[in-house]
């Protein structure tokens, strides 16, 4: 058996490659390449492997991928009302490392079913009710998508007592349906695992083959999850080898992500909990917030939360309209890299002030991050920037103190430089040991 392993995340505009020593919980090489979605991403995957395992004796190492190439995953919820059922499938939905593109609450109508067809979801989320409570909605959704010929695949994670029956409507009409654990079996508690377990399955056994990113099964074979569903699994780990609280900021060309894994708080027990339930280990997903294709967004969130005068939005939003028109856009001189960071510093905290208020539709409790120790900034534009660039984003989030949130009252930056919060995350489950020297090593300062 090899002492090292491969992990890969194939993203939709880079591959990013790892070859890890597992004995050593060491990077034994790295290397990205760019995805080849236009031919076949084997063909960028195994040039980055190649050039990352370059004089490493591979042998018969094994391969961890995780892939958010052709959009990743989306998602779409249907729950039985949107201020606790849809709202909790959502947090469920962005836990697994979906893009949730579509949430809708109540008895569906075909108008709306419609609606979830447009959003071109890969996966539905069907939730509603909890355990041995109302029953009906969820089972005329069921129906109703059923009756409509719905063909995407749909995970029943909503009330116990009439899962089995909701299964069995879908599954007569042809429906490709997995029956799971209620995400909310009651009132005020997520139980997010099952169904973020039965999203994974379902996207490696539906969505990666289906999104025709490689000729052969050699690729559907290789993925192990989603990327921002292995990124979340390595924060986890990173936090349980000694991070404690932490939040972690990708900035992305098209989202800006928060993860966060926060200490339990007791006093979040009671008549004043979150009704939908809290979860201490998550994930909010910034879809107007990128460093290329959603860069205008950046600018026009940065207006509404006042972080930028008139005078310079509209020199940004010009900058941010070349880059979205042109994702492969390279900053060519200073000026250019200064605006790079400005979008970068805007993007990170607009991301955090989201996230730290709670981010999922109709929310309103707030995540406490003020015993956070740990901030790690992730995304190529902090990956290739220089110290100076990378501070000047990850000190902007940790002194927004008009942001309407509590900062972190001694929390310590570290950039994955190494991107190996992915690799962490592919390895937690065959390699857990591995998998935690490795990230306590690269993103833990001594």
């Amino acid at each position: 058996m090899s002492r090292y392993a491969v992990c890969a995340d194939v993203g939709s505009t880079f591959t990013k490659a790892a070859v890890v020593d597992l004995g050593a919980g060491r990077l034994a090489g790295t290397s990205v390449a760019r995805t080849t979605v236009d031919s076949d991403v084997l063909h960028g995957l195994d040039a980055a492997v190649a050039r990352a395992a370059a004089g490493v004796p591979l042998g018969d190492a094994p391969w961890y991928v995780c892939s958010s190439a052709g959009g990743g995953l989306r998602l779409a919820v249907v729950g039985y009302e949107e201020l606790i059922t849809a709202q909790a499938g959502q947090r469920v939905g962005l836990s697994a490392g979906a893009r949730v593109v579509h949430v809708a609450a109540g008895r569906l109508a075909g108008a709306d079913v419609a609606a979830a067809r447009a959003a071109r979801p890969d996966v539905l989320l069907l939730v509603g009710g909890t355990d041995g409570g109302d029953a009906e909605v969820l089972l005329h959704n069921a129906g109703r998508l059923a009756r409509a010929r719905w063909r995407v695949p749909v995970v029943v994670a909503g009330n116990a007592d009439a899962a089995a029956e909701v299964g069995a409507v879908l599954a007569g009409r042809g429906v490709p349906v997995t029956v799971t654990g209620n995400v909310l079996p009651r009132i005020g508690v997520l139980a997010p695992a099952p169904a973020r377990a039965a999203i994974r399955e379902v996207f490696l056994r539906h969505v990666i083959g289906g999104k025709r990113l490689s000729r052969g099964r050699r690729f559907a074979g290789l993925v192990r999850a989603a990327t921002p569903d292995a990124v979340l699994t390595g924060v986890e780990v990173l936090a349980d080898a000694g991070g404690g609280d932490l939040v972690v900021v990708d900035v992305g060309g098209a989202t800006t992500d928060v993860y966060s894994v926060l200490t339990p708080d007791e006093r979040a027990v009671g008549p004043g909990r979150p009704a939908a339930g809290q979860l201490w280990r998550s994930r909010t997903v910034e879809g107007d917030l990128g460093m290329r294709w959603s860069a205008p967004g950046v600018v026009a969130a940065a207006v509404a939360e006042r972080l930028v005068e008139d005078g310079e939005a509209a020199a940004l939003a010009s900058a941010a309209r070349v880059r979205a028109a042109d994702p492969g856009f390279l900053a060519a001189d200073e000026g250019e890299r200064a605006v790079e960071r400005r979008l970068a510093v805007l993007a990170a905290t607009v991301a955090v002030r989201r996230h730290a208020r709670g981010g999922a539709v109709g929310e309103r409790a707030a995540r406490d991050l003020r015993d956070v120790r740990l901030l790690v900034g992730s995304g190529g534009v902090l990956r290739y920037a220089s110290p100076g660039d990378r501070s000047a984003v990850l000190s902007a989030v940790l002194t927004d103190y008009a942001g309407g949130w509590a900062v972190p009252r001694a929390a310590r930056p570290v950039v994955d430089a190494d991107y190996v919060l992915a690799a962490g995350g592919l390895l937690a489950a065959e390699h857990p040991v591995a998998a935690a020297r490795l990230l306590r090593h690269h993103l833990l300062p001594a």
